[in-house]
């Protein structure tokens, strides 16, 4: 494939809620660009960027795919994100790697949760962004309400540069505002057609918008714009560009990407307004650790971060990584900063979904892939080893639902570790973990949808089925009381006896487990100490109600006796695990349960139903902040038992525009009449 400089590439990631037709419309420009000779589809499950198997089936996007598009000596990289929120991580990795968001609204449906939250986040971090507004062509469609929409929710920065030329099932083609043009499309390739009275009044209304924005970027322009002076197409570019960066201008265009309706004028936008990688006021998304911007420049020593890493079962590891300085060859020895590894590149390859094209080299601000790296995984640096720099990573978002899992083949245990570290490198958003205690091996992630393409992922990948089991709650158990109770071994039948008898007093502890002894005149040797309290924190595993570890209690040997000849260790040791058995019995015990703090921000139209919940949840709300971009804090705690699935109520609830993070603080009892059930089921499975 021809080698772009980096004036001549833009970046952009494909955002939007799921269904806008993301990838229909990268399907479209690789058509109008005349990259394909034939439009894949979604429904048609022949799209170059939803290869894989898991995408296949489920009609939808699951993972970052990059697809490169020439359009007029320009190259335009689009970084097709899903749409599932389940898949944030990738979204928030592909922003990171663009100049810009191209932001897909479905014109049938318009603000949805997704275009939402994704708005949201390209405003927090400052990423100028282009709306392109599909689907004109449905049913019912109207375009006046979806501005109208547009702009209740975003404000009047969203100025549409082309608006349609008839609507539904009528619609046929759009206007340029710019240029003031009117297009008609067949087959996708546009033929210009004359302007009516009305469309014209409404291009003239919405390019003084446009105008009066551009003014606003520059003096002389506001000189020019005041004294009524018509701009001259450099005056448009440089000033169009200049608000679009700066925030105070949102481009939007409307478009059928099914019919390759307004796909032209959409990459006419990008190329010609949107920044190249190495403009000084381009949105950079990597800083070095030391805090400084990385400095896009072919003239700079090579440095490239590796932002997506695909596992394929067939190519191996496909590395992903967008060139922040210099340039990369084939033959290049590039240096792992993270690893502190030299690495030898696989190969030198521009994606287009799964196909790779070939390359001689990758020059500052391009993306493409190599293959086979060793140590290399995403969010590494590589770079120059004579001028070695390292980029900060990406901070993911905290997983929220958590499944347990195991195989459903008894002999699979060993794959999974393998399979799970695999996918790990292609989504390092999602957590593996195995708790020490339970034994139980739990997948973490955003959602459902996230967990279950995990599971999909291990079977058709490598091999490994597995089932999604109940949790096991790591209850504890403690006593409210005390008890002075006796603990006596005695075994004198056959060989050397066995001989050992304690006095302990067993007596609650907020501090944790404590053993002291008070031991007067040598009832038992000083010697025995030791193997009594030893009993005892053996014992401590199993407590007296379901089984679950004993905390928070004192234990105080008082008391005892010893025989000069059978006592022993071994002996007093016994002696104290029975005594532990009979002092917990009668000290009143009881069941504790582990207590997470939750944090929820929603929006005010549902804190009602959230914080009703929550008290459904055995919950206690501690507090509520207000939040600077108007959502609500809610503050709580509640048993960890109540929050296993709060991630996929809470979407639910608030129709997916809450969010939470949740963090263990403490072990509480458990109320009576819950303890009983959970003592009752604990019996029945010993």
């Amino acid at each position: 494939m021809k080698v772009y400089g980096t004036d001549k590439i833009r970046n952009l990631a494909l955002v939007g809620h799921s269904g806008s037709g993301k990838t229909n419309l990268t399907e479209a420009m690789l058509f109008v660009s005349g990259e394909t000779k034939r439009m894949g589809s979604v429904a048609a499950k022949n799209t170059h960027s939803d290869f894989s198997k898991e995408e296949i089936d489920r009609q939808s996007s699951i993972g970052t795919s990059v697809i490169p598009v020439d359009w007029k000596e320009n190259k335009v990289n689009i970084i097709d994100t899903p749409g599932y929120m389940d898949f944030v991580g990738e979204t928030y990795s592909a922003l990171r790697a663009a100049e810009a968001a191209l932001l897909v609204i479905d014109a049938t449906s318009g603000i949805e949760v997704g275009t939402e939250l994704i708005w949201k986040y390209t405003e927090k971090i400052d990423l100028p962004r282009i709306i392109f507004v599909n689907k004109i062509d449905d049913e019912n469609v109207s375009f006046r309400k979806v501005m109208e929409q547009l702009e209740e929710e975003f404000g009047k920065k969203v100025i549409p540069f082309t608006i349609p030329i008839g609507e539904g099932p009528e619609f046929r083609g759009v206007t340029d505002v710019i240029f003031q043009k009117g297009y008609e499309y067949k087959d996708g390739k546009p033929v210009e057609i004359e302007l009516n009275l009305e469309q014209i009044k409404a291009t003239e209304r919405i390019y003084e918008e446009i105008a009066e924005v551009v003014a606003e970027s520059d003096e002389a322009l506001m000189e020019k714009f005041f004294s009524g002076e018509k701009f001259t197409r450099e005056d448009l570019l440089r000033g169009v560009t200049s608000a679009l960066l700066d925030g105070r201008a949102v481009p939007l265009v409307v478009g059928a990407a099914e019919k390759a309706i307004g796909i032209d004028l959409l990459l006419n936008l990008i190329v010609n307004y949107m920044p190249n990688p190495g403009d000084d006021r381009a949105h950079i998304g990597f800083r070095r650790e030391d805090g400084e911007s990385a400095v896009v420049d072919v003239k700079e020593p090579f440095s490239a971060v590796v932002f997506k890493t695909i596992v394929d079962p067939f190519v191996g590891k496909i590395s992903i990584f967008k060139v922040l300085s210099g340039k990369l060859t084939k033959d290049f020895p590039a240096y792992n900063a993270n690893r502190d590894k030299t690495e030898k590149l696989g190969s030198l390859v521009v994606l287009r979904g799964k196909a790779q094209l070939e390359v001689n080299e990758v020059v500052a601000g391009d993306i493409a892939a190599t293959t086979k790296l060793a140590v290399t995984e995403t969010g590494d640096t590589l770079c120059d080893k004579n001028k070695p720099v390292k980029y900060k990573a990406l901070k993911y978002p905290q997983p929220t639902l958590f499944f347990a899992i195991e195989p459903v083949s008894k002999g699979d245990e060993d794959k999974i570790g393998t399979a799970l570290t695999r996918l790990q490198e292609e989504d390092p958003s999602f957590v593996v973990s195995r708790n020490a205690e339970t034994k139980q091996l739990t997948i973490g992630g955003q959602g459902n949808v996230q967990l279950q393409v995990i599971m999909d992922k291990m079977k058709n990948m490598f091999g490994v089925e597995v089932k999604v089991i109940p949790f096991i709650i790591p209850y504890r158990e403690t006593i409210k009381g005390t008890a002075s109770v006796q603990g006596r071994h005695k075994k004198q039948s056959g060989g050397a006896g066995q001989y050992g008898d304690v006095w302990v007093r067993f007596e609650p502890n907020a501090e944790g487990f404590v053993f002291v002894e008070e031991v007067f005149g040598g009832a038992v040797p000083r010697n025995f100490f030791p193997a009594v309290e030893k009993g005892i924190v053996e014992s401590m595993e199993h407590g007296v109600l379901a089984g679950y570890p004993v905390v928070n209690f004192k234990a105080t040997l008082y008391d005892g006796s010893y025989h000069d000849v059978d006592s022993n260790e071994m002996a007093f040791k016994i002696a104290a695990s029975l005594a532990f058995k009979k002092g917990m019995e009668e000290a009143k015990p009881v069941l504790l349960e582990p207590i997470m703090r939750v944090e929820v921000s929603i929006p005010d139209d549902y804190l009602g139903d959230v914080m009703g919940d929550m008290n459904k949840r055995r919950g206690r709300i501690l507090g509520m902040d207000q939040q600077d971009d108007g959502t609500q804090l809610l503050i709580a705690e509640a048993p960890h038992a109540e929050l296993f699935e709060y991630a996929i109520d809470l979407r639910a609830m608030t129709q997916a525009r809450g969010n939470f993070t949740m963090e263990f603080v403490r072990y509480e009892e458990v109320p009576a009449v819950i303890s009983e059930k959970i003592v009752e089921k604990a019996k029945k499975e010993q």
